[in-house]
């Protein structure tokens, strides 16, 4: 899921695509390196972001979700507005990604009606009440899965009765909302717990992420959101392998590169393993694991 953001003030690249001709190359880079699906936002989800009404949202996108749609992608409205997101799905849209929890039963009525996918990320309370990146306290969770597992299902079965098909209802750990690194970083390597747990698609969305500088701070300075591609490929990898579906990121031709590396080294050590018995008899006695697609 390659990210276009038409805002002035996204944490990444905010004010980058706002201009018509700027968003339009946006999509035509990710659909040619390589995104399954576009994901179209015009409010800022960073910590402390004011919200931005419907009209201005709609305003906002302008034509984006038509354009994405004619060059055959398929468009997801990154939006927590009903209003919004009926307008993208009008457009083609065929997937709504919800940074909240609280709209989960009317965008669930949406995407019934509109046969269309429904992203719900756990998140406690509003953008704007987030103190700042990666910032929670450590108490805020008893038990962080047990308690993030039991939230999520409560808005998932709100979604559920309104009417949204159950294949197409995701999962969105929400990295970094209203989670402290550690806290976020918990989440990212128990992902394979979680979808046994909640048994539906993983969207995960680790890119940039002020986790992710957290994460690597100890081998280097702290970096800033423009020198996280190094963070973010290796957690793209990371959650890849520990059972995400989709990866939400900025850097499509990166992560897609780096993806293709693993499966081939992946099935390269398959092969020649199968070949060579005896290599894989030592291998298996010594510990060793190979890198799983699954």
């Amino acid at each position: 899921m390659g990210i276009v953001n038409r805002t002035p003030d996204s944490f990444f690249d905010g004010g980058t695509h706002l201009g018509e001709d700027a968003a339009h190359a946006r999509v035509d880079e990710l659909v040619r390196t390589g995104a399954d699906v576009i994901d179209i936002g015009a409010e800022s989800t960073r910590p402390g972001a004011e919200p931005v009404d419907a009209p201005s949202q709609i305003s906002r996108i302008g034509d984006l979700v038509a354009y994405a749609v004619k060059s055959g992608a398929l468009v997801s409205i990154d939006t927590t507005s009903p209003q919004v997101a009926e307008h993208a799905l009008r457009a083609g849209a065929r997937m709504i990604n919800s940074v909240s929890l609280d709209p989960a039963a009317e965008l669930g009525r949406l995407a019934a009606r509109f046969d269309a996918d429904l992203v719900l990320t756990h998140s406690r309370g509003s953008m704007t009440a987030m103190t700042g990146f990666s910032e929670y306290a450590a108490t805020g969770y008893g038990d962080l899965l047990t308690e993030v597992v039991a939230e999520w299902l409560s808005a998932a079965q709100l979604a559920l009765a309104a009417g949204v098909a159950r294949e197409r209802l995701w999962f969105d750990p929400g990295l970094g909302f209203n989670k402290n690194a550690e806290q976020s970083l918990e989440l990212s390597v128990r992902l394979s717990e979680l979808k046994a747990r909640l048994g539906h698609p993983i969207l995960v969305g680790a890119s940039r992420k002020s986790y992710v500088a957290a994460a690597v701070a100890g081998a280097t300075t702290r970096p800033t959101p423009a020198n996280r591609l190094g963070g973010s490929l290796a957690a793209a990898l990371d959650c890849a392998a520990r059972g995400a579906d989709m990866l939400r990121v900025h850097d499509v031709a990166e992560t897609v590169q780096a993806l293709a590396y693993r499966y081939a080294a992946d099935a390269a050590f398959h092969r020649v393993n199968a070949s060579t018995p005896a290599t894989s008899e030592r291998h298996e006695r010594s510990g060793g694991a190979a890198c799983s697609r699954d």
